[in-house]
């Protein structure tokens, strides 16, 4: 991807290793011509002179005869990470060619939760926060709190968001939120599989483990507001870093499918309960 060079509000001339306007260009030409695609730029913030914009986008798959399932996807909350940036939009592209998969969805799509650190090349923001640490916790920081208005805002059914873990042999995940992840999370899995091994380690991230799933976490992670009840069901998703791009891809694009599947077919047959 090319740098750009923009001039803060004093004309000093900065020079960023990532474009965010060529990353995200070719989602929002789909966006001019699709009828389910629509961009929708979420608030403004400042950092050091520089105006931002949270990059938004809601994917409206077609409908299925009751009130839409709200999905929210997240990924580049760490901007070192860019695996998840393109996987998620790998998987808007082939929801656009594939859009029954998204029947019944409105899917809240975050690509880019770290617009600095994505620009920089670093895990935390120009900053110099994690903001993976920061949620539910008072932060100050502009990014933390302009997601934190779109989780309470838009009362996810649930949340998933994208990581790439350097210090994993294989794809694994965080589950945690409403009982039923645990039925969500180990199809998803599964289908990776097909494109990446997964870690069996019995100790991950330094949480336990049992066949790639985590039920604990750090503090302070993207996650629903505290006080919400029922709780949406949240799963991380964590590719390693080693294997090549488009295998990390594939692997996300398999597991966010499985789980548009799994969730609507729990749905379908949860008034049967």
């Amino acid at each position: 991807m090319n740098s750009v060079t923009v001039s803060d509000s004093a004309g000093t001339t900065v020079k960023s290793q990532r474009s965010i306007a060529d990353l995200l260009a070719p989602l929002d030409q789909l966006a001019v011509k699709s009828t389910n695609l629509i961009t929708k730029r979420g608030g403004r913030f400042d950092v050091g002179g520089h105006v931002y914009e949270m990059p938004r986008y809601f994917f409206i798959g077609p409908g299925s005869g009751g009130d839409p399932i709200r999905l929210g996807l997240f990924a580049g909350i760490h901007g070192d990470e860019p695996g998840g940036v393109h996987a998620l939009i790998r998987f808007v592209n082939l929801l656009e060619t594939q859009s029954e998969l998204a029947t019944g969805y409105c899917l809240f799509i975050y690509p880019v939760c770290n617009p600095t650190g994505f620009e920089d090349c670093t895990r935390h923001s120009r900053n110099g926060k994690d903001l993976n640490r920061e949620f539910w916790r008072r932060s100050s920081e502009p990014e933390v709190r302009l997601l934190e208005s779109e989780l309470v805002s838009h009362s996810f059914d649930g949340i998933i968001a994208l990581h790439t873990d350097d210090s994993s042999h294989g794809f694994y995940g965080f589950a945690h939120g409403a009982t039923l992840t645990k039925h969500l999370i180990e199809p998803a899995l599964k289908a990776a599989e097909e494109f990446l091994p997964r870690n069996g380690n019995e100790v991950i991230d330094g949480f336990p483990a049992r066949n790639g799933i985590i039920r604990q976490g750090y503090h302070g992670v993207l996650s629903a507001p505290p006080i919400v009840r029922p709780r949406p069901f949240e799963i991380v998703l964590e590719v390693p870093s080693a294997p090549p791009t488009y295998l990390k891809e594939a692997a996300f694009v398999a597991a966010l499918r499985t789980i548009l599947i799994r969730y609507r077919e729990f749905i379908a047959y949860a008034p049967n309960l």
